[in-house]
């Protein structure tokens, strides 16, 4: 199996080919057959659908499937392993710009530490890092922010500059001085998980109480806990187990207890004529076929930089939903119709070593990126809305249990 590499990436964004594409099958960790919980939605349900699938004969059947990972999770999920591998020094030599808050020292009740574009949900056009502050002016009216007012396909270089992956992932710059008119770039990389010929379960709880505490010793709530009532009849006396003691009788969820499939499959969609649609001028509006190329190859290398650290992290999705590669993981390039691509390995320090070429080629066309964090802090307001907020949590949490 071939790696991949710069050249390649570059004949690629030349045209006329389409897209990378990478389909994985994939089965529960515990074996064929093994229950796997997928996501639960408003009204706790699961995404279903029927879907047509492909069988062994070559004909089509519809199927019953289920949502086990989103486009949008997928999309966090990539960012947050570029995340991981910056903070384990994987890019020393190719630095990858990145905008960072940090909410140390904000005496906040639970603290949050820093937040980056990597995760905050909307990358460069969170509300988070518009209600910060960049040199003490607001992140948007600084002169770095105020660029992000004029991007458009016809300009992507100050997103380039700063923040990349919302031209891979996708961004709308709808909290924006514009609002609604403000830029909207379509996702470059697409990226779900589906789970085929899904059939629910049935999921049981209880709790046995080693201590046998009856359900008839009535108890009273109080802020500091809980005392015995005097009187079962008392209207405000409750049952132990609303303390946590006491036996829980066995109860069956058949709605969200997990489902079995005959597998999984991961479908990525990496596409070159959204990547090739952005130009990127220079500070005098200036632009050429090259630096546009160089730009659009810096994308699609990160683009794959981030499928293959994402592979690498594995599939845990979440409780009860690890998930494991029938095979190893390929890249295929869609350059000929009719044609069977050949598969391409995707292993990240190939990946990687390609993306540090592609940023070179490009800085000498005179297109380069941030290489150092660009690094806000929250504004007061922010920082206000926030303690509030945890405030509100906390008492919430303290009237529940009372």
């Amino acid at each position: 199996m071939k790696n991949i590499d710069l050249a390649l990436i570059q004949n690629a964004i030349k045209g006329p080919a389409a897209a990378f594409r990478c389909r994985t099958h994939l089965q529960p960790a515990g074996g064929e057959g093994d229950k796997t919980f997928p996501p639960t939605y408003a009204g706790a349900v699961y995404a279903t659908e029927h879907r047509r699938v492909k069988q062994a004969d070559g004909s089509f059947e519809t199927i019953p499937c289920i949502l086990l990972d989103s486009v949008q999770s997928q999309a966090n999920r990539m960012e947050l392993a570029l995340q991981q591998a910056i903070d384990n020094g994987r890019f020393k030599e190719c630095p990858i710009p990145l905008i960072s808050v940090s909410f140390a020292g904000e005496d906040l009740l639970n603290e949050i530490g820093t937040i980056t574009s990597f995760e905050a949900p909307h990358r460069a056009a969170d509300a988070i890092l518009r209600d910060s502050l960049h040199e003490g002016v607001p992140f948007r009216k600084s002169e770095i922010g105020k660029k992000l007012d004029f991007v458009s396909l016809q300009n992507a270089t100050p997103l380039y500059e700063i923040c990349p992956t919302a031209l891979i992932f996708g961004i709308w710059d709808s909290t924006g001085p514009k609002g609604g008119l403000g830029a909207k770039f379509q996702r470059a990389l697409v990226s779900e998980i589906v789970g085929i010929n899904a059939i629910n379960g049935t999921k049981t709880s209880s709790r046995i109480d080693p201590l046998e505490i009856r359900a008839a010793a009535k108890v009273l709530k109080s802020k500091d806990g809980y005392q015995l009532a005097e009187s079962e009849k008392d209207k405000s006396a409750v049952s132990p187990s609303e303390v946590n003691h006491g036996n829980i009788p066995p109860s069956i969820d058949d709605q969200t207890g997990g489902v079995t499939i005959d597998y999984a499959e991961q479908t990525i969609v990496l596409s070159l004529p959204a990547l090739r649609r952005l130009k990127f001028p220079d500070a005098d509006g200036k632009t050429s076929p090259e630096r546009d190329a160089a730009g659009q190859t810096v994308l699609a290398t990160l683009a794959i930089v981030a499928v293959s650290l994402a592979a690498e992290n594995g599939y845990d999705l979440r409780s009860r939903c690890l998930l494991w590669p029938d095979e190893q993981p390929n890249l295929k390039l869609l350059e000929k119709p009719g044609v069977e691509p050949a598969a391409l390995s995707i292993e990240s320090d190939a990946a990687i070593q390609a993306l540090t070429e592609a940023v070179a080629t490009a800085e000498k066309l005179g297109l380069t990126w941030r290489k150092e964090p660009l690094n806000l802090t929250p504004a007061p307001q922010l920082v206000a809305l926030l303690k509030k907020s945890q405030e509100i949590a906390s008492a919430e949490a303290i009237t529940e249990e009372a």
